[in-house]
Order: C-alpha cells, then structure tokens, then sequence
C-alpha cells in the first residue's frame, strides 16, 4: 500500500472517530453522518476540480458518470466501480463490491450498524464532485452484505 493510501485510511478512521466517539454503543442514532457527508462534498467538489482541468467539457450526464466510475474513483480508492446501472431517467446506482472503508472493519453482519459512519463521507465525496460538474443530486448508500455496497445517485431536474 502506498503513503497516500495510508494517508487517506487514517483521515478518513479519524473523521468517523470525531463525529462517532469511541464509547458510543448505538451507531443508528448517535452521531452527525450529516457531518461526514459536509466533509466529503468539499472534498469532492475540490478533488474534481483539480482532476479534470485539463479536461474537455463531458457530452451529457451518462458521459460524466462514466468518468466519476472510472477516473474519479480510481484516483481516490485506486479501482474502478464494479458496475454502474442506470434507468436513463436521472436515477443511478453505482457498485463497488469491496469498498476499501468497509473491507477494513470487518466482514460479517454484526458490523451492518457501522457501515453508515463509513460511506457517509463518500456519500459526500460523489454529491460534492457531480455538484461541481454541475449535476445536482441526492446520493444515498446501501449496505446489505459487507464489504460491498451501493451508491444510489438522484439526479435533480429543474
């Protein structure tokens, strides 16, 4: 594993342990996850920015979601998304079956409570990118098995 990678496991381990102290028992209620979610839609908006100034406007919303599955991601969880479905009506799901946050805690059905506290921040991190690129959304995540789980994109129409 590389600096970065390390770098980025600690920051995010430590953002869950601030806004989730250690002696909470009951992760479902205790907590701000809202609080993650801001941390990672700055992050987001400014990682996009920087990943795609040298870049070409994208054609159309499929074009763009397809560069956030591939390049976006890859440059921040070092993999692509496994698989990326669309109903061609605003409403997206994105895939990744061994999400690195959620490898790290553990695989059995005991650690379910948990998973929130880590996808929220990510949560963020695609609504703040997408909000940059000048899609509006709600991003929601579902954990049914560890260590995958599902990123369910809205797009808001105006």
């Amino acid at each position: 594993m590389f600096a970065d990678e390390i770098l980025l496991e600690l920051l995010h381990s430590e953002l869950v342990s601030y806004v989730l102290p250690a002696d909470c028992k009951d992760y479902k209620i205790q907590g701000n996850l809202s609080t993650l979610e801001y941390f990672g839609f700055n992050s987001g908006y400014r990682i996009i920015e920087r990943l795609t100034k040298d870049w070409p406007r994208f054609k159309n919303e499929l074009e763009t979601f397809k560069f956030i599955c591939t390049d976006f991601w890859s440059s921040i969880y070092k993999k692509q998304i496994d698989n990326l479905r669309t109903n061609h009506q605003g409403v997206y799901v994105l895939q990744d079956n061994g999400f690195r946050f959620l490898s790290r805690i553990g695989t059995g059905r005991q650690y379910l409570d948990l998973a929130p506290a880590y996808i929220a921040f990510t949560s963020g991190v695609l609504r703040g990118a997408l909000a940059n690129l000048g899609i509006n959304c709600l991003v929601t995540a579902e954990v049914q098995s560890m260590p995958a789980c599902k990123f369910h994109i809205q797009v808001q129409r105006s």
